[in-house]
């Protein structure tokens, strides 16, 4: 299994690069993010993943072990093989898809060129809980840590879809629980109040 390559942009078509080490070009179908990162340097590093199928041995390339990670858990779904998971990772930072998988955004997700309402809601029902909303957080506005529960998190994901700051979403959820909120809806309705 090859995990990593670094080497020297040969060539780039769409959104597939050749990347040369040690002699050999390594052939990569790459996220945007991983793309532009090789781009601008004329080379780089990339976390791969090899996908073995009857039709031959592709690799698929990532910014980070977080975006690779992520990939991971799409293709886990069923219905979703390695192209679509590279095509959702580029149309969407890991972030912006983890908060769109934590408010249950089908329609959001489903914009996505290729993937039909049917699988989005699939990858909603069976990765909500396995995507870490800490981790999400940090990469959606990287700002100081609040300490926050799972449902206060959730909380703020669908705030943050709707367009507000980070800031604004959590002082907002914690005036809604001051008030006596318990249930995440609960916490959205009086959090909703409180912003607007």
């Amino acid at each position: 299994m090859i995990g990593y390559i670094k080497g020297k942009l040969l060539s780039v078509q769409d959104n597939v690069v050749i990347l040369e080490n040690n002699g050999i070009g390594y052939e990569i179908a790459c996220s945007r993010q991983a793309l532009n990162n090789i781009i601008a340097d004329n080379g780089g590093d990339v976390f791969t993943y090899m996908a073995v199928r009857e039709d031959g041995v592709f690799l698929y390339g990532f910014n980070s072990v977080e975006e690779k990670n992520m990939f991971l858990k799409l293709i886990s779904v069923s219905g979703v093989g390695p192209k679509m998971g590279i095509t959702i990772l580029s149309n969407m930072e890991i972030g912006e898809l983890a908060i769109k998988i934590a408010t249950s955004d089908i329609k959001g997700l489903s914009s996505v060129k290729g993937l039909g309402k049917k699988t989005a809601e699939r990858i909603i029902v069976e990765l909500r809980e396995k995507v870490d909303a800490e981790t999400s957080l940090e990469k959606v506005e990287k700002t100081e840590q609040i300490q926050l529960t799972k449902e206060d998190d959730d909380a703020v994901y669908a705030l943050l879809s709707l367009g507000f700051t980070k800031g604004e979403c959590v002082e907002a959820v914690k005036k809604a629980k001051e008030q006596g909120a318990s249930s995440i809806e609960q916490i959205i309705s009086f959090a909703l109040k409180n912003i607007r």
